[in-house]
């Protein structure tokens, strides 16, 4: 696999090259008939998602070619689980096609458990479409047990929200340090295949 790099989404990164990489990522889910955000949003909708936490990107030879937004507890979300105080969650995960079925979705969800853990919850959560079979066994394949059933506004379809105790170290995983801030650059770690900038 080509050197992949994680690193927090900058002001120089393009919000229309990340919209239409995450159309890409989610066109299986569209061509479901699923309709989640992702597989159509416009760059207004991409940008008030990353306001609302914590966006990283994988970049190979310059690309955006993965993605995952981190966020606290949601008290406005439709999703009850994500009001807990102790539970972060995870949004706009997607890898482009042509990464994807190379463990980059596993790192960035290792990646997420780290972040999670190093700013203090007890759980990481996410949702996922019910109709999605390949994607709740992903998830449920990767310690994550389903914990709640939601139907988001204007959406076709029921999501599973799943969710992960990541309190605990995790002696598999490799420690991740924290990037609480934009432009924060640690020195570079390892987590899977992507080195962390």
């Amino acid at each position: 696999m080509q050197a992949i790099t994680l690193r927090p989404l900058s002001d120089g990164d393009s919000l229309d090259e990340l919209t239409a990489m995450l159309h890409r990522a989610f066109s299986r889910l569209g061509r479901m008939g699923v309709n989640c955000t992702c597989v159509d949003q416009s760059v207004a909708v991409t940008r008030e998602r990353i306001e609302k936490g914590a966006c990283y990107v994988a970049v190979c030879d310059a690309r955006l070619v993965g993605t995952v937004t981190l966020y606290g507890p949601g008290p406005g979300s439709e999703s009850a689980w994500y009001h807990r105080q102790a539970v972060a969650s995870v949004h706009q995960l997607g890898v482009d096609p042509e990464f994807q079925a190379r463990g980059l979705g596993t790192d960035l969800l290792a990646f997420a458990e780290g972040w999670a853990r190093e700013h203090g919850y007890q759980e990481l959560a996410l949702d996922t479409p019910q109709p999605a079979e390949h994607l709740v066994g992903f998830y449920v394949g990767r310690g994550y047990r389903p914990v709640e059933s939601v139907r988001f506004e204007g959406k076709n379809y029921r999501s599973v929200v799943l969710s992960k105790e990541v309190a605990q170290q995790d002696s598999t995983r490799v420690f991740v340090p924290s990037r609480p801030f934009p432009g924060y650059h640690p020195t570079v770690a390892q987590v899977g295949r992507i080195a962390l900038v």
